[in-house]
């Protein structure tokens, strides 16, 4: 008898040379570091962690050639070897002309919204990020989201949430001037959105549109590998093009980037500031001795920057990302299964709860999403983040934001963990589910001034 497989299995295109011991905890253990940490999971100690779907920013496992790369790291001062290394890797397969490193990437932020905003201009963008946000805010600006409405309804199954409604861009323009528009910042895999990805077309779309009227694209590339994933594998005449190829064509359709090289380019630290434009780039290279680090170093060891060339060119390999996202979307089936209300179609990065719906009996108020996560850390250690009205942050008048998504983002690092890590997650976040009704909220005991998310403390209602 011939055996049928309707389909096949994949396995990771890696195996393991080491493992970390982790540290296993009780209930009881749990639930006293949570009120510790003023059920913040990012106040929480990572050693009573056990599974940390925190970030997947710098939680990646380097692989043996970047480790490799550790150790020919040039670390002189000035005009280090590790510099042009990086440069080239970046030259080669995003296409930039000019490079400025920087310790992450929020220290590139701060240099391009120092360098391209004014006070009085708006910066559209295809969803916020909050560093992003602050730091155009910082810098006199302010956001305006463009992005398309698909991407605030957790339901939809529109297959690129990440794309830009030019229709609101073009409101934008008309009603302040192209002017008064330095530049619009576009992200691959949109973070907020649930890890949501733009087209190729609606970015040709977008770069005729700037084009006509003076207007850069800036582009946050954090997980550009991603999206040229889902590009791939969703958009007509892209099903038999190379990742790398797809990486390539998305960045020249864009004037300049910023990178957190701690998610893509799959290193524990480092990230840099690209652009075509010469004059962009120098005076990017004199601010960057003012707050990171010569031109040529920028913050980081050069080992670090040897770890990123070696980075990027894994991150493009088509195998690497197949099993990065089909880990996500492993655990995301997996939720389904128990009926967890989860952001649709799932991302690139991780699976993102829909708090609301989850927990609907909680107002925005009582912090749906930060209450989730809490009661996902006290059943079984795992560590999420919320991604909801406490990131979304206060306007200028002292007001809260209210997104429309209350998200608990379940974020996969890359190469470290397992299908049966997935399967204790889904598991965990199903108990929490089977007693939903009883779970009573939060109130913020603490707010930092900046991105409180981070450092912002609580306590149960009761």
């Amino acid at each position: 008898m011939a055996i049928k497989i309707e389909k096949r299995s994949w396995a990771e295109p890696y195996r393991m040379k080491m493992v970390e011991l982790l540290k296993m905890t009780t209930k009881a253990q749990r639930e006293k570091a949570l009120k510790e940490a003023g059920y913040n999971t990012f106040l929480l100690h990572a050693e009573d962690v056990y599974i940390d779907l925190l970030t997947d920013s710098g939680t990646n496992a380097m692989s043996d050639r970047q480790w490799s790369a550790f150790m020919t790291g040039d670390e002189a001062y000035a005009g280090s070897k590790s510099y042009y290394l990086m440069e080239k890797a970046i030259q080669q397969f995003y296409g930039y002309k000019y490079v400025v490193p920087t310790h992450q990437g929020r220290g590139a932020e701060n240099l391009l919204s120092q360098i391209m905003i004014k006070k009085g201009d708006y910066v559209p963008g295809n969803m916020y990020f909050t560093t992003t946000r602050l730091h155009q805010e910082l810098a006199g600006g302010t956001f305006v989201d463009v992005i398309c409405d698909e991407a605030h309804d957790a339901q939809s199954e529109f297959p690129f949430k990440g794309n830009v409604d030019i229709s609101k861009l073009d409101a934008l323009v008309k009603k302040h001037g192209a002017k008064k528009i330095p530049y619009i910042c576009v992200a691959t895999n949109v973070n907020m959105a649930g890890g949501q990805p733009i087209s190729i077309k609606n970015l040709k779309e977008l770069r005729e549109y700037t084009n006509k009227h003076g207007i850069k694209i800036v582009h946050d590339m954090t997980r550009v590998a991603e999206n040229a994933f889902f590009i791939q594998q969703r958009e007509e005449g892209y099903k038999n093009t190379s990742i790398k190829d797809i990486v390539k064509e998305i960045c020249s359709l864009t004037d300049a980037a910023t990178m957190s090289a701690k998610k893509d380019a799959l290193v524990n630290i480092g990230g840099f500031m690209a652009t075509n434009d010469w004059d962009v780039f120098e005076e990017a290279r004199n601010l960057v001795v003012v707050y990171e680090g010569l031109h040529t170093y920028g913050g980081l060891a050069g080992r670090d920057m040897e770890a990123i060339a070696v980075g990027i060119k894994e991150s493009v390999s088509d195998h690497h990302q197949k099993a990065r996202v089909g880990q996500v979307e492993y655990l995301g089936k997996r939720m389904e299964e128990f009926g967890i209300p989860l952001v649709k179609p799932f991302g690139g990065h991780g699976i993102f709860v829909d708090a609301k719906a989850f927990l609907p009996h909680l107002t925005q108020d009582q912090y749906p999403a930060q209450t989730l996560a809490a009661e996902i850390y006290a059943d079984s250690g795992v560590r999420t983040m919320e991604r909801g009205i406490i990131s979304a942050g206060r306007k200028a008048n002292g007001e809260n934001y209210y997104p429309k998504l209350e998200l608990v983002r379940f974020t996969i690092p890359r190469r470290v963990y397992t299908q049966a890590h997935m399967d204790v997650v889904a598991e965990s976040a199903a108990m929490v589910y089977d007693r939903r009704k009883k779970i009573k909220g939060l109130k913020m005991v603490y707010e930092p001034k900046y991105l409180r998310f981070f450092q912002a403390r609580f306590e149960k209602l009761k």
